[in-house]
């Protein structure tokens, strides 16, 4: 017995020793984003590219989800190597904020980098009336899905203003096309979508109708705090729109698990940076990732992988 035992771990260590060194340090990325129509997918599928030619033994894929909240409990889990999310999502999600569709604290979650905004666009008719967030009350207003990202910024919004949907006439949970065609037909007043800009469902509404674009005052922004940044739709932005609109930005990130190699999010972290014409190729909004922002409101403590690749490029 005692000769077989040692003819077999003979036989398994001649299999392992056979297996090439490239097969045995395969890493797996598994990139997760969000719809295939968003921005989050083809940034996804960006990725996914830059990291299998670069990272040796990399077997990369992409996975569609419901985005933020999703993305993020699968990380928990350890169902992903890599997500996208809004950050005040990732801020809820690191407290484990119940109503926000995290049950507990998601302590594992790390940070990889900050990389483009969502700007919140508030729209209203133009015979609805309003004109100012203080406007919305007694109105019926849109604010998307129930706890999707967008709606976690609405109620964030609200919050930091001293008002709640109570305040409203009437709160619907619609996606942006929903919200649009409500209100073309009269049968909504305003409607709240986090997105970029120039966003289609927007643009379509200022094509058909005359829209009034609605600001977030300076003192909203300052009692949100971060992961939220004062911006501007630029005028001209949508079709009827002459003027600057203040307003507020929730950065998005780029976040991972501890349980991921810090020499893999270091690779992660080095190529995004190292690529960013090629994830502009994918989708635009990657023009607005710059190295300098990386670490503007992170809401969670960065991997040390990460943390390696911003020491030596002397941002800490």
């Amino acid at each position: 017995m005692k000769t077989l035992g040692v003819k077999l771990a003979a036989l398994v260590t001649a299999a392992t020793l056979m297996v090439p060194a490239a097969t045995r340090a395969e890493e797996f990325i598994n990139i997760l984003t969000g719809g295939t129509s968003g921005v989050y997918y083809p940034l996804g599928v960006g990725l996914s590219k830059i990291y299998a030619d670069n990272i040796p033994g990399a077997r990369t894929q992409v996975q569609s989800t419901k985005a933020s909240v999703e993305n993020l409990n699968l990380l928990q889990q350890g169902k992903g190597e890599l997500a996208l999310a809004l950050g005040d999502s990732v801020k809820l999600a690191w407290e484990g904020d119940a109503d926000a569709g995290f049950k507990e604290p998601l302590s594992k979650l790390r940070g990889i980098a900050a990389v483009y905004p969502n700007y919140i666009q508030i729209v209203a008719s133009k015979e609805s009336g309003i004109a100012s967030l203080d406007g919305l009350k007694g109105k019926s207003l849109s604010v998307g899905a129930a706890k999707s990202g967008t709606e976690l910024n609405a109620r964030k919004i609200f919050e930091a203003a001293g008002m709640s949907y109570d305040d409203l006439g009437k709160t619907e949970y619609l996606p942006f096309a929903e919200s649009v065609e409500l209100i073309k037909n009269r049968q909504l007043d305003a409607t709240l979508q986090s997105a970029g800009l120039g966003v289609a469902s927007i643009k379509d509404l200022s094509t058909s109708i005359d829209i009034q674009l609605v600001s977030v005052p300076e003192a909203v922004i300052s009692a949100l705090g971060a992961p939220y940044i004062a911006a501007t739709i630029p005028a001209g932005t949508y079709q009827g729109q002459d003027v600057d609109v203040p307003t507020v930005a929730v950065v998005n990130f780029l976040v991972t698990h501890e349980d991921v190699s810090e020499e893999t999010a270091y690779q992660m972290t080095k190529l995004l940076f190292e690529n960013l014409g090629e994830l502009e190729a994918a989708h635009k909004a990657a023009a607005q990732i710059k190295l300098e922002n990386a670490l503007t409101g992170m809401p969670i403590p960065l991997h040390p992988g990460a943390e390696r690749f911003y020491k030596e490029a002397g941002l800490m």
